[in-house]
């Protein structure tokens, strides 16, 4: 299996890419193809495939903000089961983002996630892939150490509608495993930073956001 990295919109693989993202998310996750064409090329944002026997069965997206020491995965798909995508891409990722923290001279902290809270999402099928399935992503993703930050949590539809979407839980994996919170101002400053980029945003995000700026720190809890 080939992990390559996606920088224009006229890769062949970036169109595959872009179906298999329509297959597995809902639509208001889902940016649309014109509107990739910056982020693709932006060098802070890593699009990686996994590519097998010349089809795309994978993807990932993902960024280093060297100034805060976190990353952040934008997304993870895995297309097919039975390939040990999960695992290749999960893999791939962390490697890189170690390399990138190196090269900072900076440790890594850790990394945020949205993940689906699959009690809020019921119905959506995610393309049919079990691995894709809530249930099973959010066991997987507490196995790699990944917990859940203690406040409600909305954010902002991709589809720049001005929309809430609420089915989700900001979570982080710390590079400490026994880390039991996290800074809220950093927090809050990562989340005006990652969002900058949608303008309609809905009130209950900049209200959430005020509300994280007046504390010292959230609890990491289980998933």
């Amino acid at each position: 299996m080939e992990y390559i990295r996606i920088t224009s919109i006229d890769n062949p693989l970036f169109r595959a890419m872009h179906d298999l993202m329509k297959e597995v998310f809902p639509p208001e996750e889902v940016l649309e193809y014109a509107l990739w064409k910056e982020p693709l090329e932006d060098p802070g944002i890593r699009v990686f495939v996994a590519v097998h026997e010349g089809k795309v069965v994978g993807t990932t997206e993902y960024r280093y903000y060297e100034d805060f020491q976190v990353a952040m995965t934008d997304f993870t798909i895995i297309g097919q089961a039975g390939l040990g995508i999960g695992r290749f891409l999960a893999r791939k990722r962390w490697n890189d983002l170690e390399a990138l923290a190196a090269e900072s001279g900076k440790p890594m902290l850790g990394m945020f996630a949205e993940i689906y809270d699959p009690y809020r999402i019921e119905g959506h099928a995610f393309g049919g892939v079990k691995p894709m399935d809530p249930y099973v992503r959010r066991e997987v993703l507490s196995h790699l150490g990944y917990k859940r930050i203690d406040f409600p949590y909305v954010h902002p539809s991709w589809e720049n509608n001005g929309e809430a979407v609420e089915e989700l839980d900001l979570c982080f994996l710390p590079t400490d495993e026994d880390a039991e919170e996290i800074s809220a101002k950093l927090v809050a400053t990562f989340l005006r930073r990652y969002y900058a980029v949608l303008a309609n945003k809905p009130q209950a995000w900049h209200a959430m956001v005020e509300g994280l700026e007046g504390k010292a720190s959230l609890a990491l809890l289980p998933l």
